[in-house]
């Protein structure tokens, strides 16, 4: 049981121990960490399984925060047929503490922690390997990635990482400003999370932090292909934080330490870039809240939250434009 003063979002970096003396260590630890993701962990589970490196090679485990929408244990027995380890919670700690339960258990140098429902392509364990291999001084190495939707669908096309193989430019900078990579695209270095700590002070862009974190310190090596994909649906962490402003908030807040973190002469010009972004894909986002759930209160939300991140002309049309809608009731597909 946590203690009486656990906090479920730590307010500092939790510290990573490094491996006790004579642990068997291996090159990959593959963690998937769920909580209510049943319907979509077989195609995880089937996606990281297809690549085996083998026992000797590669831990892959399952961290359950006490799900409760299905026998999780019985589906990872079933697919996994003894391979894939299984691990479960003593009680519900969130989805912070418990990739901080993934990284504290895992045994591999490069740790991948795969939401139970995302998924790679063949290839990403090859990929990342040889990106280690070939830039050694690399804290951490990813590739591209889509999101799709329930079906495997994509959602939309987002921008690429970046141009080339290799160590990416400038990706302090340009990741301070806006989320360039979900977390089935990325891999971390043990050593890095001994070296900085677990994920911390955010719920909903921890991740986006953490990769700040990172590339305020380590080169991070890419690879162009799109080996990863991130699931949108309406049960997923981020999904569920738009109407109460968890979402906003959290990203605000990782904001301005991103900004804070960057050398002084970049961080008056990086916030303004960074609002915009995020006043665009926020006004976006209503229209796409508004046709997907019908709900007024939330579009609302989402769209007025467009404008705090800033007031633009693009910002403030599609601000418009929604009351027109939903005076209207106008249902129909987003543009």
């Amino acid at each position: 049981m946590p203690e009486s003063n656990f906090e479920r979002i730590p307010s500092t970096p939790p510290v990573i121990l490094p491996l006790p003396p004579g642990t068997k260590r291996l090159q990959w630890s593959v963690m998937i960490p769920v909580y209510n993701s049943i319907h979509y962990l077989e195609q995880t589970l089937k996606s990281v399984l297809s690549q085996d490196f083998g026992e000797d090679r590669m831990q892959i485990e399952v961290v359950d925060d006490i799900s409760n929408d299905g026998d999780v244990a019985a589906l990872v027995e079933r697919v996994g047929k003894g391979r894939v380890k299984y691990f479960l919670q003593p009680v519900n700690v969130g989805n912070v503490r418990n990739f901080e339960t993934c990284i504290n258990r895992a045994v591999g140098e490069y740790i991948h922690i795969l939401h139970g429902d995302d998924y790679v392509e063949q290839g990403f364990y090859k990929a990342i390997t040889q990106l280690f291999i070939d830039f050694p001084e690399a804290g951490a190495a990813c590739t591209d990635w889509r999101v799709v939707d329930d079906a495997g669908m994509p959602v939309w096309t987002n921008a690429p990482v970046g141009d080339e193989r290799g160590i990416l430019k400038d990706w302090h900078q340009r990741i301070a400003i806006r989320q360039y990579l979900e977390p089935p695209a990325k891999v971390v270095k043990r050593s890095t999370y001994e070296d900085l700590g677990s994920f911390y002070m955010v719920n909903c862009s921890e991740d986006w932090l953490m990769w700040n974190r990172i590339a305020a310190k380590y080169p991070v090596a890419y690879h162009p292909e799109v080996l990863a994909k991130y699931r949108n649906h309406d049960q997923n962490t981020t999904a569920v934080s738009f109407k109460n402003r968890k979402n906003f908030l959290d990203i605000e807040k990782t904001m301005l330490y991103n900004i804070a973190h960057l050398p002084e002469n970049l961080r008056a010009a990086a916030e303004k870039a960074s609002r915009k972004n995020f006043a665009f894909y926020f006004a976006n986002l209503a229209h796409r809240q508004w046709h997907a759930n019908h709900d007024k209160e939330e579009a609302l939300i989402v769209a007025k939250d467009a404008l705090k991140f800033q007031v633009n002309a693009y910002s403030l049309k599609l601000y418009l434009k929604l009351l027109l809608k939903l005076a209207t009731g106008y249902k129909g597909k987003s543009k």
